[in-house]
Protein backbone atom coordinates (compact mmCIF):
# COMPACT_ATOMS: atom_id res chain seq x y z
CA UNK A 1 0.00 0.00 0.00
CA UNK A 2 1.30 3.44 -0.67
CA UNK A 3 1.92 5.76 1.95
CA UNK A 4 -0.53 8.51 0.18
CA UNK A 5 -3.41 5.97 0.69
CA UNK A 6 -3.42 5.23 3.86
CA UNK A 7 -6.48 6.15 5.21
CA UNK A 8 -6.73 9.26 7.63
CA UNK A 9 -8.23 8.08 10.91
CA UNK A 10 -9.25 10.31 13.58
CA UNK A 11 -7.73 9.66 16.93
CA UNK A 12 -9.93 10.17 20.00
CA UNK A 13 -8.64 13.32 22.26
CA UNK A 14 -6.16 11.48 24.63
CA UNK A 15 -4.77 14.76 26.13
CA UNK A 16 -6.20 17.24 27.97
CA UNK A 17 -5.32 20.63 30.04
CA UNK A 18 -6.78 20.97 33.55
CA UNK A 19 -6.23 24.88 34.74
CA UNK A 20 -6.77 24.59 38.76
CA UNK A 21 -7.39 27.71 40.43
CA UNK A 22 -8.24 28.19 44.43
CA UNK A 23 -11.76 28.04 44.76
CA UNK A 24 -15.45 29.21 45.87
CA UNK A 25 -18.44 28.06 47.84
CA UNK A 26 -21.58 27.21 45.96
CA UNK A 27 -23.58 29.41 46.98
CA UNK A 28 -23.57 32.63 49.16
CA UNK A 29 -25.23 31.35 52.21
CA UNK A 30 -23.53 30.66 55.27
CA UNK A 31 -23.65 26.92 55.65
CA UNK A 32 -22.30 26.68 52.14
CA UNK A 33 -19.58 28.92 53.18
CA UNK A 34 -18.94 27.18 56.16
CA UNK A 35 -17.72 24.22 54.61
CA UNK A 36 -15.71 25.93 51.66
CA UNK A 37 -14.05 27.56 54.52
CA UNK A 38 -13.83 24.18 56.39
CA UNK A 39 -11.99 22.52 53.94
CA UNK A 40 -9.71 25.50 52.96
CA UNK A 41 -8.90 26.49 56.46
CA UNK A 42 -7.87 22.81 57.34
CA UNK A 43 -5.87 22.23 54.77
CA UNK A 44 -1.94 22.52 57.04
CA UNK A 45 -0.73 24.10 54.12
CA UNK A 46 -2.49 27.23 54.35
CA UNK A 47 -2.58 27.53 58.48
CA UNK A 48 1.26 25.57 59.62
CA UNK A 49 -0.62 24.46 63.26
CA UNK A 50 -0.67 21.22 64.59
CA UNK A 51 -4.13 20.30 63.68
CA UNK A 52 -4.79 19.20 67.17
CA UNK A 53 -4.25 22.66 68.23
CA UNK A 54 -6.10 24.34 65.16
CA UNK A 55 -8.81 22.54 64.52
CA UNK A 56 -10.64 23.79 67.75
CA UNK A 57 -10.22 27.33 66.94
CA UNK A 58 -10.99 26.79 63.73
CA UNK A 59 -14.68 24.71 64.31
CA UNK A 60 -15.07 26.86 67.86
CA UNK A 61 -14.51 30.28 66.88
CA UNK A 62 -13.29 30.77 63.25
CA UNK A 63 -15.87 29.26 61.19
CA UNK A 64 -19.01 30.13 63.45
CA UNK A 65 -18.17 33.78 63.19
CA UNK A 66 -16.66 33.90 59.50
CA UNK A 67 -19.16 31.77 58.03
CA UNK A 68 -21.58 34.65 58.44
CA UNK A 69 -19.48 37.53 57.53
CA UNK A 70 -18.15 36.02 54.57
CA UNK A 71 -21.59 34.98 53.47
CA UNK A 72 -22.56 39.02 53.64
CA UNK A 73 -19.67 39.52 51.46
CA UNK A 74 -20.37 36.85 48.76
CA UNK A 75 -23.56 37.83 48.48
CA UNK A 76 -22.86 41.77 47.42
CA UNK A 77 -20.91 40.10 44.51
CA UNK A 78 -22.82 37.20 43.53
CA UNK A 79 -23.21 37.01 39.60
CA UNK A 80 -27.07 35.96 38.38
CA UNK A 81 -25.12 32.88 37.09
CA UNK A 82 -22.67 31.78 40.38
CA UNK A 83 -19.79 32.87 42.43
CA UNK A 84 -17.68 35.25 40.17
CA UNK A 85 -14.77 33.38 40.24
CA UNK A 86 -16.38 29.90 39.06
CA UNK A 87 -17.77 32.01 36.60
CA UNK A 88 -14.55 33.54 35.11
CA UNK A 89 -12.60 30.15 35.25
CA UNK A 90 -15.33 28.37 33.26
CA UNK A 91 -14.87 31.36 30.98
CA UNK A 92 -11.12 31.02 30.63
CA UNK A 93 -11.70 26.91 30.12
CA UNK A 94 -14.40 27.34 27.31
CA UNK A 95 -12.39 29.65 25.59
CA UNK A 96 -8.77 27.81 26.16
CA UNK A 97 -10.88 24.87 24.64
CA UNK A 98 -11.97 26.93 21.39
CA UNK A 99 -7.77 28.51 21.30
CA UNK A 100 -6.92 24.47 20.79
CA UNK A 101 -9.81 23.62 18.44
CA UNK A 102 -8.92 26.85 16.51
CA UNK A 103 -5.60 25.16 15.87
CA UNK A 104 -6.74 22.05 14.75
CA UNK A 105 -5.81 20.77 18.37
CA UNK A 106 -7.80 17.67 19.67
CA UNK A 107 -7.07 18.77 23.29
CA UNK A 108 -9.64 18.19 25.88
CA UNK A 109 -9.87 21.42 28.66
CA UNK A 110 -11.36 21.21 32.10
CA UNK A 111 -11.14 23.04 35.68
CA UNK A 112 -11.34 22.38 38.82
CA UNK A 113 -10.99 24.23 42.07
CA UNK A 114 -8.79 23.00 45.08
CA UNK A 115 -11.50 23.34 47.59
CA UNK A 116 -15.20 23.13 46.93
CA UNK A 117 -16.88 22.06 43.26
CA UNK A 118 -15.57 20.87 40.94
CA UNK A 119 -12.89 19.38 43.08
CA UNK A 120 -9.60 18.17 41.79
CA UNK A 121 -10.43 14.57 42.21
CA UNK A 122 -13.61 14.97 40.52
CA UNK A 123 -11.88 16.21 37.05
CA UNK A 124 -9.28 13.55 37.44
CA UNK A 125 -11.51 10.66 37.64
CA UNK A 126 -13.73 13.01 34.79
CA UNK A 127 -10.59 13.16 32.46
CA UNK A 128 -9.45 9.52 33.12
CA UNK A 129 -12.99 8.08 32.38
CA UNK A 130 -13.51 9.48 29.15
CA UNK A 131 -10.07 7.89 28.06
CA UNK A 132 -7.23 10.76 28.72
CA UNK A 133 -4.01 9.86 28.63
CA UNK A 134 -1.77 13.12 29.42
CA UNK A 135 -2.67 15.71 31.90
CA UNK A 136 -0.75 19.25 31.82
CA UNK A 137 -1.97 20.73 35.19
CA UNK A 138 -1.99 24.43 34.79
CA UNK A 139 -2.23 26.59 38.07
CA UNK A 140 -4.11 30.08 37.86
CA UNK A 141 -1.40 31.00 40.24
CA UNK A 142 1.34 32.78 37.92
CA UNK A 143 3.63 32.86 41.59
CA UNK A 144 4.62 29.69 43.73
CA UNK A 145 3.54 29.13 46.92
CA UNK A 146 2.91 26.49 48.68
CA UNK A 147 -0.35 27.52 50.26
CA UNK A 148 -1.68 27.54 46.66
CA UNK A 149 -0.11 25.62 43.72
CA UNK A 150 2.04 23.36 46.25
CA UNK A 151 -1.30 22.38 47.72
CA UNK A 152 -2.53 21.87 44.33
CA UNK A 153 -0.07 19.70 43.07
CA UNK A 154 -0.64 17.47 46.65
CA UNK A 155 -4.30 16.99 45.14
CA UNK A 156 -3.18 16.06 42.10
CA UNK A 157 -0.97 13.00 43.75
CA UNK A 158 -3.92 12.29 45.72
CA UNK A 159 -6.22 11.83 43.20
CA UNK A 160 -3.85 9.95 41.46
CA UNK A 161 -2.94 7.52 44.12
CA UNK A 162 -6.23 5.56 43.41
CA UNK A 163 -6.27 5.51 39.87
CA UNK A 164 -4.61 1.93 38.57
CA UNK A 165 -3.92 3.16 34.68
CA UNK A 166 -2.65 6.42 35.70
CA UNK A 167 -2.41 9.46 33.16
CA UNK A 168 1.42 10.89 32.19
CA UNK A 169 1.48 14.77 34.07
CA UNK A 170 3.42 17.58 33.19
CA UNK A 171 3.18 20.27 36.26
CA UNK A 172 3.60 23.73 35.34
CA UNK A 173 5.07 25.45 38.48
CA UNK A 174 4.83 29.09 37.91
CA UNK A 175 5.08 31.47 35.42
CA UNK A 176 5.83 34.87 37.49
CA UNK A 177 8.23 35.90 34.95
CA UNK A 178 6.89 34.95 31.85
CA UNK A 179 7.06 37.30 28.63
CA UNK A 180 3.30 36.17 27.62
CA UNK A 181 1.74 37.00 30.73
CA UNK A 182 3.28 39.82 31.77
CA UNK A 183 2.41 41.44 28.13
CA UNK A 184 -1.36 40.20 28.88
CA UNK A 185 -1.12 41.90 32.57
CA UNK A 186 -0.03 45.56 30.88
CA UNK A 187 -2.47 45.11 28.48
CA UNK A 188 -5.20 44.38 31.11
CA UNK A 189 -3.63 47.64 32.74
CA UNK A 190 -3.40 50.02 29.51
CA UNK A 191 -7.18 48.60 28.34
CA UNK A 192 -8.35 50.26 31.52
CA UNK A 193 -6.60 53.00 30.77
CA UNK A 194 -7.72 53.25 27.59
CA UNK A 195 -11.39 53.29 28.31
CA UNK A 196 -10.93 55.57 31.68
CA UNK A 197 -8.37 57.65 31.38
CA UNK A 198 -4.90 57.25 31.98
CA UNK A 199 -3.39 58.63 35.48
CA UNK A 200 -1.90 61.90 35.51
CA UNK A 201 1.67 60.43 37.61
CA UNK A 202 3.58 63.77 37.75
CA UNK A 203 0.47 65.24 39.46
CA UNK A 204 0.48 62.40 42.46
CA UNK A 205 -1.75 59.53 40.95
CA UNK A 206 -0.27 55.98 42.13
CA UNK A 207 -1.09 52.30 40.58
CA UNK A 208 -0.82 49.92 43.02
CA UNK A 209 0.39 46.11 42.22
CA UNK A 210 -1.93 44.15 45.20
CA UNK A 211 -0.97 40.16 45.62
CA UNK A 212 -2.54 37.73 47.90
CA UNK A 213 -0.24 37.92 51.22
CA UNK A 214 1.52 35.52 52.94
CA UNK A 215 3.11 34.94 56.39
CA UNK A 216 6.31 36.05 56.14
CA UNK A 217 7.77 32.87 58.30
CA UNK A 218 7.01 31.31 54.58
CA UNK A 219 9.73 33.71 53.06
CA UNK A 220 12.19 32.79 55.58
CA UNK A 221 11.16 29.20 54.96
CA UNK A 222 12.02 29.02 51.66
CA UNK A 223 8.68 30.27 49.82
CA UNK A 224 9.65 31.92 46.71
CA UNK A 225 6.13 33.65 46.39
CA UNK A 226 7.48 37.06 47.90
CA UNK A 227 10.58 37.42 45.45
CA UNK A 228 8.20 36.23 42.72
CA UNK A 229 5.63 39.36 43.37
CA UNK A 230 8.33 41.87 43.29
CA UNK A 231 9.83 40.32 40.11
CA UNK A 232 6.28 40.27 38.29
CA UNK A 233 5.73 43.76 40.05
CA UNK A 234 9.18 45.52 38.33
CA UNK A 235 8.50 43.58 34.87
CA UNK A 236 4.85 45.30 34.70
CA UNK A 237 6.47 48.65 35.83
CA UNK A 238 9.09 48.52 33.55
CA UNK A 239 6.70 47.34 30.70
CA UNK A 240 4.91 50.79 31.20
CA UNK A 241 7.49 52.82 31.59
CA UNK A 242 7.41 53.69 34.87
CA UNK A 243 9.08 55.99 37.59
CA UNK A 244 10.04 53.79 40.31
CA UNK A 245 7.54 56.15 42.29
CA UNK A 246 4.81 56.19 40.74
CA UNK A 247 3.50 52.27 42.04
CA UNK A 248 3.79 50.38 44.85
CA UNK A 249 3.60 46.76 45.58
CA UNK A 250 1.37 45.59 48.24
CA UNK A 251 0.00 42.77 49.86
CA UNK A 252 -3.60 41.93 50.53
CA UNK A 253 -5.69 39.05 52.53
CA UNK A 254 -4.15 39.13 56.09
CA UNK A 255 -5.59 36.17 58.34
CA UNK A 256 -4.45 35.90 62.03
CA UNK A 257 -2.18 37.49 64.15
CA UNK A 258 1.52 36.10 62.45
CA UNK A 259 3.37 38.61 60.73
CA UNK A 260 3.05 39.04 56.99
CA UNK A 261 4.62 40.58 54.33
CA UNK A 262 4.04 43.84 53.59
CA UNK A 263 3.33 46.39 53.29
CA UNK A 264 -0.31 45.88 53.18
CA UNK A 265 -2.71 47.05 50.75
CA UNK A 266 -5.44 48.72 53.38
CA UNK A 267 -2.47 50.55 54.66
CA UNK A 268 -0.88 51.67 51.28
CA UNK A 269 -5.04 53.05 50.29
CA UNK A 270 -5.05 54.95 53.80
CA UNK A 271 -1.85 56.36 53.60
CA UNK A 272 -2.32 57.60 49.81
CA UNK A 273 -5.68 59.04 50.74
CA UNK A 274 -4.56 60.96 53.83
CA UNK A 275 -2.02 62.36 51.56
CA UNK A 276 -4.87 63.65 49.63
CA UNK A 277 -3.86 61.75 46.55
CA UNK A 278 -6.20 62.01 43.40
CA UNK A 279 -6.38 58.97 41.96
CA UNK A 280 -5.56 55.45 42.81
CA UNK A 281 -5.68 52.65 40.43
CA UNK A 282 -5.28 49.30 41.52
CA UNK A 283 -4.79 46.08 39.73
CA UNK A 284 -3.92 42.72 41.11
CA UNK A 285 -1.43 40.14 39.06
CA UNK A 286 -1.62 37.21 41.34
CA UNK A 287 -5.17 36.83 40.48
CA UNK A 288 -5.89 35.61 36.92
CA UNK A 289 -10.21 35.41 37.73
CA UNK A 290 -11.99 37.89 39.41
CA UNK A 291 -13.55 36.88 42.89
CA UNK A 292 -14.06 38.21 45.94
CA UNK A 293 -10.58 39.34 46.86
CA UNK A 294 -10.56 41.91 44.30
CA UNK A 295 -14.05 42.72 43.51
CA UNK A 296 -14.65 43.25 46.86
CA UNK A 297 -12.08 43.36 49.10
CA UNK A 298 -10.26 45.60 46.76
CA UNK A 299 -13.19 46.99 44.80
CA UNK A 300 -15.23 47.76 47.74
CA UNK A 301 -13.34 47.64 50.72
CA UNK A 302 -10.51 49.19 49.07
CA UNK A 303 -12.42 52.31 47.44
CA UNK A 304 -14.16 53.13 51.19
CA UNK A 305 -10.53 52.98 52.89
CA UNK A 306 -8.71 55.55 50.27
CA UNK A 307 -12.07 57.77 50.22
CA UNK A 308 -12.83 57.93 54.21
CA UNK A 309 -8.92 58.84 54.37
CA UNK A 310 -8.99 61.76 52.24
CA UNK A 311 -8.73 59.73 48.49
CA UNK A 312 -10.58 61.11 45.18
CA UNK A 313 -11.12 58.61 42.40
CA UNK A 314 -10.73 55.34 42.67
CA UNK A 315 -10.27 52.58 39.77
CA UNK A 316 -10.04 48.72 40.40
CA UNK A 317 -8.68 47.25 37.08
CA UNK A 318 -9.79 44.02 36.21
CA UNK A 319 -8.22 40.63 36.37
CA UNK A 320 -7.29 38.93 33.32
CA UNK A 321 -10.21 36.68 33.43
CA UNK A 322 -10.94 35.16 29.48
CA UNK A 323 -9.13 38.43 28.37
CA UNK A 324 -7.68 36.80 24.19
CA UNK A 325 -3.98 37.67 25.32
CA UNK A 326 -4.67 35.72 28.74
CA UNK A 327 -6.00 32.81 26.70
CA UNK A 328 -2.90 32.82 24.59
CA UNK A 329 -1.04 32.89 27.14
CA UNK A 330 -2.73 30.27 28.80
CA UNK A 331 -2.34 27.90 25.44
CA UNK A 332 1.31 28.79 24.51
CA UNK A 333 2.39 27.50 28.31
CA UNK A 334 0.14 24.67 27.79
CA UNK A 335 1.90 24.05 24.37
CA UNK A 336 5.55 23.72 25.95
CA UNK A 337 4.65 20.96 27.80
CA UNK A 338 2.46 19.42 24.84
CA UNK A 339 5.20 19.92 22.02
CA UNK A 340 7.18 17.26 23.21
CA UNK A 341 4.14 14.72 23.71
CA UNK A 342 2.78 15.82 20.00
CA UNK A 343 6.37 15.38 18.76
CA UNK A 344 6.46 11.44 20.41
CA UNK A 345 2.96 10.89 19.45
CA UNK A 346 3.95 11.41 15.47
CA UNK A 347 7.16 9.39 15.70
CA UNK A 348 5.02 6.37 17.28
CA UNK A 349 1.94 6.84 14.76
CA UNK A 350 5.01 7.23 11.58
CA UNK A 351 6.77 4.23 12.58
CA UNK A 352 2.92 2.27 12.83
CA UNK A 353 2.45 3.83 9.46
CA UNK A 354 5.50 2.63 8.06
CA UNK A 355 5.04 -0.51 9.77
CA UNK A 356 1.89 -1.27 8.09
CA UNK A 357 3.05 -0.12 4.74
CA UNK A 358 5.89 -2.41 4.89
Amino acid sequence: MRPDSVPAVERPCDTAVLLINLGTPDAPTPRDVRRYLAEFLSDPRVVEMPQWLWQPILRGFVLPWRSHASARRYESIWLPNGSPLRVYTEEQTDALRAWFARRGMRVEVAFAMRYGTPSIGMAIDDLVARGIERIVILPMYPQYAASTTATAFDKVAAALASVRNQPEIAFIKHYHADARYIEAAVGQIRHHWEQNGYPDFDAGDRLLLSFHGVPAKTVEQGDPYYRQCLETAALIGDALSLAKDHYRVTFQSRFGRDEWVGPATDGALAQLGAAGVGRVDVFCPGFTADCIETIEEIGIEGRDVFQQYGGHAFHRIDCLNASPSFVDTLGELALDKLNGWHRGRADETAAREAEAIA
